[in-house]
């Protein structure tokens, strides 16, 4: 019953446009457990109990909290037995850090380092050199430039076409010329591969690189690169997107009226359903408050005359 109930409601929201891949998992999980109990409705120790034994840490514990609770609500309006789990027992969010913006210098050097990883197969230094300088200049999400398949590059390498991101949206980012060159000359070394899988950036089994291991490669370049070290937090590659929604902004900063164009010029090139979103990546770097104040200064000039 409650397994079918959760079926409907996951199909009621995702006919709405979301895909809800870790949610489903949650509710499948907790349906199990519950009816395994013998429960034919939500009752809110049972929840509590499934949270505990499958979640590892007390933010585990709080977002499959949180999970049921939508469900459980959803549920309770139809039938008022359904129970509506109690809300800030386990904590839903943790402090978040502050990504690492890179300079220009950095990029470079991390695009060195990529080409000198140690050749475990023969297109490995090519593919990460183009992965991290991909992302770095389109701000790509890392499951999105793994997720692109031959077939998504346009011939010229001036287009690259980003299929269901992450708010279920496709959409074409167009390439600066020199990212365009660059891409293209591993497009022509990315084809001599004789594989089946025709994702665009290949392990050594001749298929698409895990977001795992890609991170995993990420941390080993920027260790080499010497921007790793001494840091209490490891550099991200999903930095590299912050760095350039921040450095995209820092070009635009001491006009306000253009600041307004390009935020939301930036919140669709970089695939958000709502401009809210893109706030999340703009850091307070040195350069971007130095023209913000030249902004606000010419503002009070204007005001005062």
């Amino acid at each position: 019953m409650l397994t079918a109930a959760a079926d409907r409601y996951l199909a009621l929201r995702r006919g709405l446009g979301h895909r809800l891949v870790q949610t489903g998992l949650f509710l499948r999980s907790f349906t199990r457990f519950a009816e395994d109990g013998g429960d034919t409705h939500v009752h809110s120790q049972r929840v509590l109990e499934w949270a505990v034994a499958t979640g590892s840490t007390p933010l585990a514990r709080g977002i499959r909290l949180r999970t049921v609770a939508r469900f459980a609500a959803f549920l309770h309006a139809e039938d008022p037995k359904h129970e509506l789990p109690p809300a800030g027992i386990f904590p839903t969010r943790t402090r978040r850090q502050p990504p690492y913006i890179y300079t220009s210098s950095e990029i470079g050097r991390l695009l060195d380092a990529a080409g000198q990883l140690h050749r475990t197969y023969p297109l490995r230094r090519s593919t990460y050199i183009a992965l991290v300088g991909l992302i770095a200049c389109t701000g790509l999400r890392i499951s999105e430039a793994l997720g692109l398949r031959m077939l998504d590059i346009e011939p010229d390498c001036s287009t690259i076409l980003v299929r269901m991101g992450k708010f279920g949206k496709s959409r074409r980012v167009p390439l600066h010329p020199t990212a365009a060159d660059a891409l293209g000359r591993y497009v022509a070394s990315r084809r001599d591969i004789n594989t089946a899988d025709q994702h665009l950036f290949l392990s050594a089994g001749g298929r698409r690189i895990s977001r795992s291991m890609a991170n995993y490669t990420f941390r080993t370049i920027a260790r080499n690169a010497g921007i790793d070290t001494g840091r209490a937090r490891s550099c991200r590659i999903h930095d590299l997107r912050h760095t350039f929604a921040t450095r995209s902004l820092e070009r635009c900063a001491a006009d306000s009226g253009s600041v307004a164009e390009h935020f939301v010029a930036l919140s669709t090139y970089m695939g958000h359903a709502d401009i809210k979103h893109t706030y999340w990546y703009f850091e307070a770097t040195p350069e971007l408050m130095a023209g913000m104040a030249q902004a606000a200064e010419s503002t009070a000039r204007k005001m005062a005359t």
